[in-house]
């Protein structure tokens, strides 16, 4: 039966609420009903680090082959619950090396005693990291497969005027509620609930804090020692982590000395309460609200930890090494967190030299979080935050987004020692491309010789406030193209903060021509292309020259399609095409070899060979076929003021063969066919001269 459509606005809006949902996440009672719970899902009472490492594997994994190296990609950090709105991009290997720690840390293997520093250049994505942890984190405490549990004391204590009154006082720092068991208890009470066949052990450290064993002990005298009738008056509840609410996930950042005490990090005295209990050291008269306190069962993120005062680095050490803190006045307190960190490199190299230093230094998991290096994965970065659903009123030309990235990217390559290669050529190897006499294990030497690679460069936050600066240009007409944007990036260079020398600067500048030039080769391949227009005819001659140049190596016969009699291998078909790319007759041989090795190694892994994932050769078909469709436009004429009717048609075709294939509009389609028809229109003129 059809349901009746909400009569009001708020009735329409409560039918988004999921009340099951959160009847769930507001469970409630008894130690006993707890119990129960562990002893069906001993899964609940996870630490901190085994919780996160399960958070991350909820998610699913992908397994892919990166230059014969087997690479695992964790799909949580491509933010999936959120829209990938803080998704990381081309960080996979950084990336298993922390996942590599919270597994070691779940297992207790020693990384759970460590900081785990993120350590590399600004706009690396280290906050971005910390920040998917937390809010993952946070998510994943509201799932069944996350739940987790705390206790609050229900007891019943007079007012000032004597008046009895039923009061909840819950723990204020979150804890499992079996810490509530004896630690002499514990060895047998454990295997009891969770039995050792059962594959999992739960976890057995971990004591009161100071106002739960303050109510603990109350409640013993109170009963006589009985801890049945203490435990009657424990109620345990669900636990949902929020950073808003200040509930299992924290995050400190160093503010002026003047204004910051260690008190921020382990909780302060309440000052107004110590009038009502006579003294500063009753735990009722001090507040646990420190960041360790309330990031306890969860996770804590220090930003920029290496500028933290002296003073809060005796509590970062204990909380590290022995998972215990200590507020003033009280007892050392055992938490249960995962403590993550964030700093740039001049800020670690000043921890390196500082002998004082030295305890962090041993109690730290450094890893490095560099930026991207594979173009195709930095372009995903801009494409994310410039696209058609969040760009009004402007469309970006192809390219643009591709060219700036591109740019950014060969900011933070090292020149190639040992091999003959461009720094653009080495970009493309490491973007996946083929080049000849160039194998994975060449790439993988490339990248092995370069140890610094990523850590040095143009960060992408200086990329996008550029691209930001020629979408709000009045030039462009309603179009941002790569020119607009490449300027930008120049033109920003003079007064870039983080550029350390004149020699820097200038080789940054460089590489934008190198970029431009690099633009120039596609645009001309694109319109070439769409002159040519039919893919099929590319691919058609691809085949026709594979079965060439296969006859020739292996000193067979091709058969002719049109007659069936076996011929010579067209010799004059296949030099056409390899000219275009300038292979020299003495090199045919090597070049025609090379490209059968690389259609037969595709083969024996049951691929198929597609041109386009070889750029010299793609390119030499394109060329070789737009030489022989090029009477279908002369681009020269575009550059004349005088287009007569039937030159006309023709360039409106290939215009909207730019914007239906390559994803132009009217306005840039127009630009970039005279910025072709000039570059040729050069070419002429030097030829003529």
């Amino acid at each position: 039966m059809a349901h009746a459509a909400p009569t009001s606005w708020v009735s329409r809006i409560a039918t988004h609420q999921d009340r099951r949902a959160f009847s769930e996440q507001h469970w409630e009672g008894s130690f006993e009903d707890y119990l129960a719970i562990v002893r069906q899902t001993p899964r609940v009472t996870r630490t901190a680090y085994q919780r996160v490492y399960d958070m991350i594997l909820s998610h699913g994994t992908t397994d892919y082959l990166d230059n014969k190296k087997r690479l695992v990609r964790y799909d949580f950090f491509g933010d999936p619950q959120f829209g990938g709105k803080d998704a990381v991009f081309g960080l996979d290997i950084p990336l298993m090396k922390l996942v590599n720690v919270f597994k070691s840390a779940a297992q207790g293997y020693g990384t759970e005693k460590r900081v785990i520093l993120l350590h590399g250049p600004v706009g690396s994505s280290k906050s971005t990291i910390a920040r998917l942890l937390k809010k993952g984190l946070e998510a994943y405490s509201r799932t069944p497969d996350g739940a987790l549990y705390t206790f609050e004391w229900d007891l019943e204590r007079p007012d000032a005027d004597g008046t009895l009154r039923r009061r909840r006082i819950p723990c204020p720092m979150h804890e499992e509620p079996l810490h509530l068991v004896p630690p002499e208890w514990r060895e047998q009470v454990f295997s009891e609930l969770c039995p050792p066949e059962g594959g999992y052990t739960i976890p057995a450290g971990g004591e009161l804090c100071p106002a739960c064993r303050f109510a603990y002990q109350e409640l013993l005298e109170e009963h006589r020692g009985d801890w049945e009738r203490v435990v009657e008056h424990v109620r345990v509840r669900r636990l949902t982590l929020s950073e808003k609410d200040r509930i299992g996930i924290g995050t400190f950042q160093p503010k002026d000395e003047k204004n910051q005490d260690s008190t921020e990090l382990t909780g302060d005295i309440n000052y107004r309460k110590i009038a009502e209990y006579g003294s500063d050291s009753d735990p009722r008269a001090f507040n646990f609200d420190g960041e360790f306190n309330i990031a306890n069962r969860g996770i804590i993120e220090f930003v920029e930890i290496l500028k933290l005062d002296v003073a809060f680095l005796y509590d970062l050490l204990g909380a590290t090494q022995e998972h215990k803190i200590k507020p003033k006045k009280f007892p050392q307190t055992d938490i249960d967190e995962v403590i993550v960190g964030h700093t740039n490199e001049p800020e670690y190299r000043k921890l390196q030299n500082n002998e004082f230093m030295e305890a962090l230094r041993d109690r730290t998991v450094k890893l490095d979080v560099p930026y991207i290096t594979r173009l195709s994965e930095e372009v995903r970065i801009y494409e994310r935050d410039y696209n058609g659903r969040r760009i009004r009123g402007k469309h970006i030309a192809p390219h643009t987004l591709e060219m700036a990235a591109m740019w950014a990217v060969l900011t933070r390559l090292e020149p190639p020692k040992k091999h003959n290669l461009s720094l653009v050529q080495k970009l493309k190897l490491y973007n996946g491309k083929s080049l000849p006499g160039f194998t994975e294990d060449n790439v993988k030497e490339l990248r092995k010789e370069a140890e610094r690679e990523g850590m040095e460069g143009i960060s992408p936050r200086y990329v996008q406030d550029k691209i930001s600066n020629a979408l709000v240009s009045d030039k462009g007409e309603g179009c941002v193209n790569p020119f607009m944007v490449l300027n930008e990036l120049e033109a920003g260079l003079r007064q870039h903060s983080l550029i350390s020398s004149e020699d820097q600067r200038k080789r940054f500048r460089d590489l934008i021509a190198d970029v431009t030039r690099e633009y120039e080769d596609q645009v001309k391949n694109e319109v070439q292309r769409a002159i040519s227009a039919d893919e099929g005819a590319v691919a058609k001659l691809c085949a026709n020259y594979v079965d060439n140049i296969k006859a020739f190596t292996q000193r067979e016969k091709v058969r002719n399609k049109y007659t069936g009699q076996y011929e010579e291998p067209d010799e004059r078909l296949m030099r056409s095409i390899e000219e275009k790319i300038d292979v020299p007759e003495s090199r045919k041989d090597v070049f025609r070899g090379e490209i059968m090795n690389y259609i037969g190694a595709l083969a024996i892994e049951g691929k198929t060979f597609d041109y386009r994932t070889n750029e010299r050769l793609q390119k030499a078909l394109e060329l070789k076929l737009f030489e022989d469709q090029k009477d279908f436009i002369n681009l020269k004429n575009l550059v004349s003021s005088v287009v007569d009717r039937e030159t006309q048609e023709k360039i409106d075709v290939v215009k909207q063969r730019l914007m239906k294939g390559a994803g132009y509009c009217e306005i840039c389609s127009t630009d970039v066919l005279n910025f072709v028809a000039s570059i040729f229109a050069r070419g002429d003129a030097k030829e003529d001269r």
